[in-house]
């Protein structure tokens, strides 16, 4: 039984209540606020809208889906000129395509252009482009007849340095799209960079006259012009590769 003590403090405090405003008792036994507030959980902090971030382009695989859609050389260039993924382009006056005549048996593979190539739009105009013309002379072959050329890159590289491996990769696609479509029947790699981007590989002092295969395609690697203007030496070696062309193609 609860003593008076305790029933006058329990009174004096309801009486107390009664004056501040209470009214009615809401519950049958009283509730610690104190406890309730310690025990809640505590809200979670309000945390930052997630930030959307712009889905990562893999600009192989864009080469690839574009290259894909061209149907014809003169479609195959019009994709490339919307490619938008190599910053060579930038710095580059003009898309360096192809020169020739499409459809011929050989189909010459550059590095890339060069300052000459870079202003007039066509690949092997400059010094190199006059005497790769005097070395397909020689064994009665011609741009203007029966050889088609282009380079592994449509864009010149700031300072003609070597381009790049993402640079080579991305536009790989379209480079083999156009052998598809130029339709030739061999394939001539000029340097070190032209074997890479068909071949994978480097070594152009090991891997020239040596026969290879790509696409489908019967692969000759051979020094490029500008290193033969560099070592004259090595037009000996040159030749002989030019002669084994001209066998391959009677």
């Amino acid at each position: 039984m609860e003593s008076a003590l305790d029933y006058w403090s329990a009174r004096a405090l309801l009486e107390w209540q009664m004056e501040l405003g209470a009214t009615e008792a809401l519950a049958d036994a009283p509730v610690n606020r104190y406890d309730l507030q310690a025990a809640a959980p505590k809200p979670a902090k309000p945390t930052a809208p997630e930030i959307l971030r712009p889905q990562e382009i893999d600009p192989v695989a864009e080469a690839k889906a574009l290259a894909a859609k061209a149907m014809d050389l003169q479609q195959l260039r019009v994709l490339m000129e919307r490619f938008e993924h190599c910053d060579l382009k930038k710095g580059a006056r003009n898309l360096v395509f192809s020169d020739g005549t499409p459809g011929a048996r050989v189909m010459i593979i550059g590095e890339a252009p060069g300052r000459d190539e870079d202003l007039q739009g066509k690949p092997f105009i400059g010094r190199a482009g006059q005497l790769l013309d005097r070395m397909l002379g020689a064994i009665d072959l011609s741009r203007s007849d029966n050889v088609y050329i282009t380079n592994v890159l449509p864009w010149r590289p700031p300072q003609n340095r070597d381009p790049l491996p993402i640079e080579i990769n991305m536009m790989v696609p379209f480079l083999e799209r156009h052998v598809t479509l130029a339709k030739p029947d061999v394939l001539v790699l000029m340097g070190n960079i032209s074997c890479q981007a068909v071949l994978g590989k480097r070594g152009i002092t090991r891997m020239r006259g040596n026969w290879g295969q790509a696409w489908g395609k019967p692969v000759l690697p051979m020094f490029h012009p500008a290193y033969l203007l560099r070592q004259p030496n090595q037009k000996r070696q040159a030749w002989a590769d030019l002669l084994e062309l001209k066998a391959r193609l009677v």
